[in-house]
């Protein structure tokens, strides 16, 4: 049985035992509930255990232990489980048969890179849209949060047999970008000696001036004596264009890549926007009052409802995402999506939630996680600003100080509903301190044992799995085998902060197996047990690289 439908077996395994306690007449049960099965914290209590008899004991009246002890005598051991127990206070524990935990050894080597792959999401078409900023700017530290937490979640979807779209919502339509065009506009004037006048929501980074003088070396001064709102135009389109474009080079320096960048202004230009409010106003959600037009949210249980159109005719950007979404589910037909915003929409959650609804949409098909503020630290000091942009520091300079793998691992670490502090000096050692350094040392720690294996000539295709009997090895197994119903449950849950944790603890295994057997040894009488760690380390280094490519991180072979 591979090791991604092993809790499922125990849930079987469990729901069997339970249907003939109630054949027996032990339990009296109208519905079977739900089997929940876990790991204990401490291996003492088994590999995997369920509290199920806990749970039912005020159900049926009978004690939990008791519960548990009828349960257990009706689970078979096997091929795979040595034994099942009962345990106080009403536990049921599954040990696993130390030979098939060897034997999963081999399984591991012959799936290879496919190894973790689960098929919870049988195909299912999902969307994740994240990072999203206005082209107004380079991405900055807070949005490099949503840009790793997005990128990993992605990668998890499709190794859970989702089918995976990532997409970049470009807004590139409204006030703040009109402000942006004419910041541009303004500092092009002023290189090119014209006096201008800076507008009051203007942008007034350094990267500004620098776009500005590019576009005037390019185009030269052909802007001065155009129309006003002719020149805004144009030296818009191209601001536009050059920002979208550093910002796509910038998350690529992170390994942050999309399938699509969705233009705001399609929504408008393709009639996607008149058809969503045409939908809504026929299901009686929108209405007019004060010149303005409501989008009518206390139908469907919100606190107030929400302005669609201002009294002067312009969308809100409300409009325009129930537009987008209108496009995500109707248009394309996603069967989910999940959304990742920053910290400053949370506020916008339940009423596109509501707008969701009133599409015809069920709303638990759209998932919104806030991605919240992060703190960057060098040390005690608290790093505020960046000369550059004047008040923010931006991905790239975060980037080129700590490196893509230390940006994407430690933005990992945290759930995106908690303020995080970003420690560079902590993401630049080169330490056990650092978990970055000490998970992709244990990878290249692997990847030299299997370098001097090969300089060695040493043939170990023929392993005999079963010498593979020390704690440590069996341990090491079991950190191995956790993958794939990780990649399961983070695919479920939405979670991938659990990744890096994941590795740490398969690191962790994987040091202490290093330290209590020694794997190369020039001892002929060592040959079967050489060979067979060799296998175990094999196995160990495709789970590395594993891990470490679903985080989006590079598996170096030395360090």
């Amino acid at each position: 049985m591979p090791a991604p439908l092993m809790i499922e077996l125990i849930q079987q395994l469990v729901a069997q035992a339970l249907e003939a306690a109630r054949q027996e007449g032990v339990l009296q049960l109208e519905t079977m509930p739900e089997i929940q099965v876990e790991r204990p914290g401490n291996s003492d209590h088994g590999d995997f255990a369920t509290n199920l008899p806990l749970r039912l004991a005020r159900a049926t009246r009978i004690s939990p232990l008791e519960l548990a002890q009828s349960l257990a005598a009706h689970i078979p051991t096997g091929d795979v489980i040595e034994r099942v127990e009962a345990a106080p206070p009403g536990f049921v524990n599954f040990y696993l048969k130390d030979s098939w935990l060897q034997q999963q050894v081999d399984m591991v080597r012959q799936a290879g890179n496919e190894f973790g792959n689960v098929d919870t999401g049988h195909g299912r078409r999902m969307m994740v849209e994240f990072v999203s900023v206005n082209p107004t700017g380079p991405v900055h530290v807070g949005h490099t949060r949503g840009a790793v937490l997005g990128s990993a979640l992605a990668n998890i979807l499709e190794a859970a047999g989702y089918e995976v779209t990532r997409e970049y919502y470009v807004n590139d339509a409204g006030s703040q970008m009109q402000a942006f065009y004419r910041s541009v506009l303004t500092r092009y004037k002023e290189h090119l000696g014209r006096e201008a006048e800076m507008p009051d929501n203007g942008y007034m980074g350094d990267y500004i001036i620098d776009l500005a003088k590019e576009i005037a070396d390019s185009e030269g001064p052909r802007f001065l004596d155009q129309d006003e709102e002719q020149a805004l135009k144009e030296i818009g389109d191209i601001s536009r264009a050059k920002m979208v474009a550093v910002i796509k080079e910038d998350l690529a320096g992170i390994g942050v890549e999309f399938d699509n960048w969705f233009s705001e202004r399609t929504l408008y230009q393709e009639g996607e926007y008149d058809d969503a409010l045409k939908l809504l106003r026929e299901k009686g959600y929108l209405s007019e009052r004060d010149n303005a037009l409501w989008f009518n949210s206390t139908m469907l249980g919100d606190d107030k409802d929400n302005v669609v159109v201002r009294s002067s005719g312009e969308p809100t950007y409300f409009a325009s995402d129930i537009a987008y979404h209108y496009n995500k589910f109707i248009s394309r037909g996603f069967d989910a999506v999940v959304d990742i915003w920053g910290a400053d929409h949370q506020g916008h959650v339940p009423r596109m939630k509501s707008a969701v609804q009133a599409l015809g949409i069920e709303p638990g098909r759209l998932t919104v996680l806030i991605s919240q503020m992060v703190t960057l630290r060098r040390g005690s000091e608290v790093v505020r600003a960046s000369k550059r942009t004047g008040d923010f520091v931006t991905l790239k300079e975060l980037a080129e100080e700590v490196g893509r793998d230390a940006c994407r691992f430690f933005f990992l670490t945290r759930t995106p509903a908690t303020q995080m502090e970003f420690d560079l000096e902590l993401a630049k050692k080169e330490s056990s301190e650092n978990p970055v350094y000490y998970v992709q040392y244990a990878h290249a720690r692997n990847a030299s044992i299997i370098s001097l294996a090969r300089e060695q000539n040493i043939d170990w295709s023929n392993g005999d799995v079963s010498l593979l009997t020390h704690p440590s090895e069996l341990e090491l197994i079991r950190a191995i085998l956790r993958l794939p119903e990780l990649v399961a449950q983070m695919a479920e849950a939405l979670e991938p902060h659990h990744l890096p944790h994941y590795a740490i603890d398969l690191a962790n295994a994987f040091h202490t197996f290093y330290e209590n057997c020694r794997v190369v040894s020039s001892k002929e009488e060592d040959n079967a047990i050489t060979a067979a760690r060799l296998k175990l380390v094999e196995s160990a280094q495709i789970v590395f690289r594993r891990s470490l490519e679903l985080m989006g991180m590079s598996a170096p072979d030395r360090m």
